[in-house]
Formats: C-alpha cells, sequence, structure tokens
C-alpha cells in the first residue's frame, strides 16, 4: 500500500472532524463531547508529537529519579515482582481449544486484499482465494487497486472474467487515506457477516475460512487473527546467510507473537489484529467506525478500538495465512518502525479511554503490562545505561531487562514448538527449537532500538513517519 500522506506540522486543522472515531464513546460521552465543542467534535489524534514529548520526558526523568533516591532498586525489585507473578501466570495459563462447529448456516465472509503496483503477486493470491473450500455463494473476493501504475489492473480485470466470485474496485487518482482509506471505500459494497483482511501477497490454507467461521459463534467475539507465517522459511537455508537470518528470525518472531497471543487471550487479556490475515465481524467494525485512516498501522489502532467497544478477539494458530518475510536489514528497519510508531500512537490517542477501563480491569491490566514491556522499557534504556555508567553501577532497570528477556526466550521456544508441523517431540526437535530461540533472541534485539528510536523521534519530529511500502517480489 502506498505511504499515508501525513502534514509537515502537528497540526490537524485541515483534516476533516473524524466523527465517526468517537462512536467508542458512550453515546452519554459523545453527547459531552458535543455540548463542550459546538463548532466541531475534537480531534482524538492532535497534539501527538506534544503527548509523545511528555511521556519521554516522564521517563527519562523518573529512570533518572530512580537512580538518586534511596529506595529507587527496591521500587524496580517491587514492580519486577509484581510483573514476574503476571508472566508467570501467563506462560502456565492452559490455552483455550477453539470452537470447532458453527452454530446455524455458515456466515457470508468477505474478503478484502488492497493492493497498489503488485503484479508480482497479486494473480496467485486472487486464484487462491478464489478456490477455498467454502461454499463459493457464500463468500466473496473484493480486490481494491489504489491507481497501480504496473499491470495490476490489466492482472485483475482478465482474473473478473475468470472468477465470478471476484470484484474490483478501481480507486481513483489521489484518492487518500491508505490502505484503511481504500478498505472504507469498499466496505459498503461488501455483503459479509465477517469483512476479512488479506495483504496482497496473502497464501491461505483451502480450509481456512471452515476454521475461522466456528470462532465467531460467540456473541462477544468481534474479530479473530490468523497465525501469520514466514512463506520463505522452509526454502531460506538454500540462500546466503544475512537472507537466512532475517527469514528465520521472522518465523520465530511470528511463532513468539501468536503464542502470546493465545496465552494473552486464554488469561482474560486482550488478542490483537495482525493486518493480514484479520477477521472482523461487521457489526463490530461498524461500532468502532471502521478503519481509523489517521493512523499508520489500522490493525493495532482497531485492536485497541474493539476492545474499548466491549468486543473480544480470538486468535487462530492452524492453519496459518502466509506472507513473504523481508530479507534485508534496511527493509525490516523500515517495516518495523512503521509498527513500533504505530503501536505507540494508539496508547497516545486513548490514553484516556484506557484509563477509564471500559474493557475490564484484566484486559486494562493486561495492555499496561505490555506497554510497560514494550515501550516503556526500551524509553528508560537509554537514560537508564547513562546514569549507570555515570553513578559506576549496574543499570536499575536490570531485574526489569532481565524478566522482559526471560518472557521472551520462554514465548519463542514455546512457540516454535507449539506451531512447528513436526508433531514427533524428541531431543533432535527440542535442540532444533533451541537453536532456533537462540538465533531468534538475537534478532528480537533490533525492536530495542526500533522501539527506543520511534517513540524518541515522534516526540521531536515536527512530522510522523511515512509508510514506506514492503515490496513484494513473488519468489520464494
Amino acid at each position: 500500500m502506498p505511504a499515508n500522506s501525513w502534514p509537515e506540522n502537528d497540526s490537524y486543522n485541515e483534516l476533516d472532524p473524524l466523527n465517526s472515531l468517537l462512536q467508542d464513546l458512550s453515546p452519554e460521552e459523545l453527547l459531552e463531547e458535543e455540548s463542550t465543542h459546538s463548532v466541531s467534535l475534537p480531534f482524538r489524534f492532535q497534539g501527538r508529537r506534544r503527548k509523545a514529548a511528555l511521556v519521554l520526558t516522564m521517563i527519562w526523568s523518573g529512570t533518572i529519579a530512580l537512580h538518586l533516591i534511596s529506595w529507587g532498586s527496591l521500587f524496580v525489585l517491587g514492580l519486577t515482582t509484581i510483573i514476574g507473578i503476571h508472566a508467570f501466570i501467563l506462560v502456565f495459563t492452559k490455552p483455550r481449544r477453539a470452537n470447532e462447529e458453527i452454530a446455524g448456516n455458515l456466515p457470508y465472509i468477505s474478503l478484502l486484499v488492497a493492493a497498489k503496483n503488485e503484479e508480482t503477486v497479486i494473480s496467485k493470491t486472487v486464484r487462491n482465494l478464489c478456490n477455498l473450500d467454502y461454499p463459493a455463494e457464500r463468500y466473496e473476493v473484493w480486490i481494491i487497486d489504489d491507481d497501480s501504475s504496473d499491470r495490476t489492473p490489466l492482472l485483475l480485470a482478465e482474473l473478473e472474467q475468470e472468477y465470478d466470485n471476484l470484484k474490483v474496485l478501481y480507486r481513483s487518482p489521489g484518492a487518500g487515506g491508505g490502505k484503511s482509506g481504500a478498505l472504507n471505500q469498499v466496505l459498503p459494497l461488501t455483503r459479509g457477516d465477517i469483512v476479512a483482511v488479506f495483504d496482497a501477497d496473502a497464501l491461505v490454507s483451502p480450509d481456512l475460512l471452515l476454521r475461522v467461521a466456528p470462532l465467531f459463534s460467540g456473541e462477544k467475539v468481534g474479530a479473530v487473527q490468523v497465525r501469520k507465517a514466514i512463506m520463505q522459511a522452509e526454502t531460506s537455508l538454500n540462500h546466503d546467510a544475512a537472507k537466512n537470518f532475517w527469514i528465520q528470525g521472522q518465523m520465530a518472531e511470528m511463532a513468539l507473537d501468536t503464542y502470546m497471543q493465545q496465552q494473552r487471550i486464554s488469561g482474560g487479556g486482550i488478542g490483537e489484529l495482525r493486518g493480514n490475515g484479520q477477521f472482523v465481524r461487521r457489526t463490530a467494525l461498524l461500532s468502532c467506525g471502521g478503519w481509523n485512516e489517521e493512523t499508520i498501522t489500522d490493525d493495532l489502532d482497531l485492536t485497541l478500538r474493539l476492545h474499548i467497544n466491549h468486543w473480544d478477539i480470538e486468535c487462530l494458530s492452524h492453519p496459518a495465512v502466509q506472507e513473504e518475510g523481508v530479507t534485508s536489514a534496511i527493509a525490516l528497519w523500515h517495516q518495523r518502525n512503521r509498527w513500533a510508531e504505530g503501536g505507540y500512537q494508539r496508547y497516545l490517542d486513548y490514553w484516556d479511554l484506557i484509563l477509564k477501563n471500559p474493557m475490564g480491569t484484566r484486559k486494562t491490566w493486561d495492555l499496561l503490562v505490555f506497554m510497560l514491556l514494550q515501550y516503556i522499557l526500551p524509553m528508560a534504556a537509554i537514560p537508564d545505561l547513562l546514569m549507570a555508567i555515570a553513578r559506576h553501577r549496574p543499570p536499575i532497570l536490570s531485574p526489569m531487562t532481565a524478566l522482559t528477556l526471560t518472557l521472551s526466550i520462554t514465548a519463542m521456544f514455546n512457540g516454535l514448538r507449539r506451531t512447528s508441523k513436526n508433531q514427533e517431540i524428541n531431543f533432535s526437535t527440542y535442540f532444533t527449537f533451541l537453536m532456533q530461540t537462540i538465533r531468534g533472541t538475537i534478532y528480537m534485539f533490533h525492536w530495542v532500538v526500533v522501539m527506543s528510536t520511534a517513540t524518541a523521534r515522534m516526540s521531536i519530529r515536527p512530522k510522523r513517519l511515512k509508510w514506506v511500502k514492503t515490496v513484494h517480489t513473488g519468489t520464494h
């Protein structure tokens, strides 16, 4: 998808009010907002840079203060103990079994793919999605061509003649909103009770829809995220060492993410959407106002709004949706910076709603714990290290860092074991998982740099990160 277009400064006066995104407020709160601001509703996304600067200042000041006060170490140990108990419960929570029976008729499902200049992969993806083991009259495939300048429109026109359940929406030049804008534009044209979103390089198992549909039998289930897998993982060993490192690292990262998703959901925490392979109940999506066109990670933003609106998100481990992994450090850097900034944006945008606890205590606590481990701890790493050097002492946040590393290693090993196609458990397979975990852990250290720099950049730069398109090669 194209880069989202952001203004050069942090002002939103030139944008239309996003009234739909205030639907996450209760009717009473919405009326209060309208009566307080008679001219226009406030922008929830206003002043992200100022908020980010304030948070960064508080974290740096707080970290320095912990080094200077006598009970700073005790505070860190106490907090580590509390988080450690949460992590212990998380790891040993028994995962819930997925519902495999469909209550009533098969739901109608709309599969959406937003594409721009995807001639190398779009034909394969369309053929894959149009030939699923699901009644043809119960699902449709929509491709949104976002003004492609390559052969993508020509290929889609040919595919339309081949498949009856394929429909194509061609966006006009200058249509804004990026991927979110494309999805919002096609949504009124779709018929599905469930709306699924895939990337242009996605490949899925023929039985995917039959496996996903039963998970929506629960009335509170607003969305389901399918496990993502790297399609080059099994063949990357034949490539050069550098490419293999990135591919195998992403494979381990996906396994870790799926494990954490399942454990958090089973423990009453929040499940999260990951963009490719996300299924959303139409009523849940509409209750949240659709996809947010003012974020660079529509999936993470929608995750939070769904939970705030009292919906649950489930995770399906098998089968997975396959996608191309990035094969160079620079491509990984651009992609992960977008993920990091988008993930952090949602806390800046919805912090007041989070603190009002509409999700319930268990979900809010789970969300705050992972905000601490994923964002606050990396932000505090630089002042902690500088103070440690200045005072000739170990970093005061070492216990928290050690806990995070232990949790990551444990989750990655268990995730690799749980998602492995090889179900035979012996010394050889355990050794393989161990080697993959060690390599994946080394790979995961890039997140410390990404998180710390992305959050600092958001505090000082006058414009936000632009979406650098991930190029799909179509060769696996």
